[in-house]
């Protein structure tokens, strides 16, 4: 494996042009030789090579090549999700006395932030080294209206690599005026290797007893227990052994859980296991929930990296969140309004290790 003698920690990329900007692609590297690529469109994760329990690396993310797979037909690989991630009923919501319509780029709904949410934006960067590792901070400031969302925001995302074989992901952001924030990291993980089929072998555990089923995939506002479900990762399995249980259209995973403890205390999320690489994935949040997908709507018709169509279940999504449609659930209400004055924080930890 590289070391840091050998290898630069921080590298800077030119990766083409989105909206007459430049966008650049940014390289991190840990003491160990695991590598991290970040670029300034959609702040997103485009590669990260992992070892397998020989010592030999493979890219674990779903992605592209180049800038212009993600400008076409990108299905969210590796992006930062904003203003608000995930659904909004109606792409309708009233805040404080006034009634809000937002694009209804879902099935009559509001996804991921609208038709040109935080993902199809460039980002600002500044690098940085920490004593833990390499360090990429990424900013956008997210105008009053955009998307028809109300204030002005200010959002940063930082990505660190850290020495011990750890992802820190830290999501700020802060308003002049009262709004919604749910931001969400959203890469596609195969453990086995990005270009390694379906992810239905992977061992899944969430640390989560309850789950908010939808009609079909809007959460209703009622939490369910996932005891005796196809929803129930409490203990280890397969994440294809219930798919199909799972339902849906098309069939698999496409639902929020509710992680066991304080919902903004950082906590264990999830571990997840290839057992054929032994590559294994853990990963802790201070959020309330987390949206698992297996990549359901994945048809082949996204060609990845190498040229290799992505098809159903190639990866899957463990993306920390605010519950979906939370603004318009009187109980989770308070999850995704961000006043002045106030901080948006959402941690992530990912630590890889093998087996």
């Amino acid at each position: 494996m590289p070391n840091a003698a050998t290898v630069p920690d921080i590298e800077k990329a030119p990766f083409g042009q989105a909206d007459g900007q430049d966008v650049d692609l940014y390289t991190l590297t840990n003491a160990n030789g695991l590598v991290l690529k970040v670029m300034t469109y959609g702040a997103a994760i485009t590669q990260l090579w992992l070892p397998d329990r020989q010592g030999r690396s493979a890219d674990v993310v779903l992605g592209f090549d180049d800038l212009a797979g993600y400008l076409n037909a990108n299905p969210y690989f590796g992006v930062t999700v904003g203003r608000v991630a995930n659904r909004i009923r109606n792409a309708t919501f009233t805040l404080e006395g006034h009634t809000y319509r937002v694009a209804a780029n879902d099935h009559g709904n509001h996804l991921h932030g609208g038709v040109k949410g935080w993902d199809k934006v460039v980002w600002t960067a500044t690098t940085s080294r920490s004593p833990d590792g390499p360090v990429l901070t990424l900013r956008y400031l997210s105008k009053d209206g955009e998307e028809g969302y109300p204030g002005t925001v200010t959002a940063e995302v930082s990505y660190t690599l850290s020495n011990s074989n750890q992802l820190k992901i830290a999501m700020r952001a802060t308003t002049d005026r009262t709004t919604l924030v749910n931001m969400a990291q959203h890469s596609y993980f195969n453990l086995a290797g990005e270009a390694a089929g379906s992810v239905a072998e992977h061992v899944l555990r969430l640390d989560a007893a309850a789950y908010t089923p939808g009609d079909p995939v809007i959460p209703t506002g009622e939490v369910k227990p996932v005891a005796g479900t196809p929803f129930d990762f409490t203990t280890a399995k397969p994440v294809g052994r219930d798919l199909k249980a799972a339902g849906g259209t098309p069939i698999g995973y496409d639902h929020n859980f509710v992680v066991d403890g304080p919902p903004a205390a950082m906590r264990p999320v999830a571990l997840l296991r290839e057992p054929g690489s032994g590559r294994v994935l853990r990963l802790a949040s201070n959020q309330p929930g987390v949206q698992f997908y297996t990549g359901n709507y994945l048809d082949g018709s996204a060609i990845g990296k190498g040229g290799r169509p992505y098809r159903q279940y190639a990866g899957l999504c463990l993306e920390t969140q605010v519950f979906p449609d939370a603004i318009n659930v009187d109980a989770w209400r308070d999850q995704v309004i961000l006043s002045p004055g106030q901080t948006y924080a959402h941690d992530m930890l990912l630590t890889f290790a093998t087996e």
